[in-house]
């Protein structure tokens, strides 16, 4: 296959080249996740949905947000040739998309230029804060890139959502997200 699929739009002004799988000396290049300082993050980020879809969805994607998740789709390290990264795609910023945080954390490690890794995730409902403390819940399926660190928050139930709108959901309602709470 072409190393390049070709450029995309991503978030607004930056042009992003996909080029999908990880190289072949990254795959399966993790030996432990202690040894990859997965566990430097108190948890062991959760495996993708669909190992053989890696590398086929969409540059663009959302950035962030909603509170919860339902699956991980990908796991991404986005190189930066202002920062050192091979230009393979014209001075934009490309990405390279991996089956497990472990393969894409040892890449970004190895890469000179390139970011920490991301988690391409989908969410079939979240929460949209159109101001500080109003929540309305959003019943619409999207894709975003979020934090690994995010990924901490337990993945999305029924009653996630439902319990954090309740009136009887304790003081700092973050906490039932968070998974350190349940309802009043």
């Amino acid at each position: 296959t072409s190393r390049s699929k070709g450029i995309e739009q991503w978030r607004g002004s930056y042009a992003a080249a996909r080029l999908g799988s990880a190289p072949s000396s990254f795959r399966g290049a993790a030996e432990s996740p202690e040894t990859l300082g997965v566990n430097a993050m108190d948890f062991e980020p959760p495996d993708v949905e669909d190992p053989k879809r890696v590398g086929q969805y969409p540059a663009s994607a959302s950035a962030g947000g909603g509170y919860v998740w339902d699956a991980v789709l990908e796991y991404r390290v986005w190189c930066h040739p202002h920062d050192g990264a091979p230009d393979l795609a014209d001075g934009s910023d490309y990405y390279y998309a991996f089956p497990s945080y472990a393969e894409a954390r040892a890449f970004s490690d190895a890469t000179k230029g390139a970011a920490k890794p991301l988690a391409l995730i989908r969410q079939d409902e979240y929460l949209e804060e159109a101001r500080e403390g109003h929540y309305e819940h959003i019943r619409s399926p999207r894709v975003t890139e979020w934090p690994v660190e995010f990924l901490r928050r337990p993945r999305r139930t029924a009653r996630t959502i439902p319990e954090f709108l309740s009136p009887d959901a304790p003081p700092n309602r973050l906490d039932i997200l968070r998974g350190r709470a349940e309802p009043g």
